[in-house]
């Protein structure tokens, strides 16, 4: 498999439990997660963002934000984003700002 297919498969991979969304590779190694651990019940606060030097730059950080987002607008919760890149994000992404409490 080369390289581009490999990453786009990767991608479509994640695996989500109930305060975190992350993402193995081949051999069961994490490499990306964003956890979004439960503040009260109607609240997560979005803490922390991780990607593997060698998935950089290929907007994975970008798309487990996004899908925290979706989750918690699913689930009707609003989000504290402490992580860093998790206010970047949302300052960039402003179709998501009624998320933030």
């Amino acid at each position: 498999m080369d390289n581009s297919c490999y990453k786009e498969a990767v991608m479509n991979n994640f695996i989500e439990e109930k305060n975190r969304i992350y993402m193995n590779d081949l051999k069961g190694q994490l490499i990306a997660e964003v956890t979004f651990p439960d503040i009260d019940a109607n609240t997560v606060n979005l803490n922390h963002t991780f990607v593997d030097d060698s998935l950089r730059g290929q907007g994975i950080a970008s798309k487990l934000v996004e899908a925290a987002a979706l989750k918690m607008q699913k689930e009707n919760k609003k989000i504290i984003p402490t992580c860093s890149y998790a206010v970047h994000w949302f300052e960039k992404n402003k179709d998501f700002a009624f998320l933030l409490k």
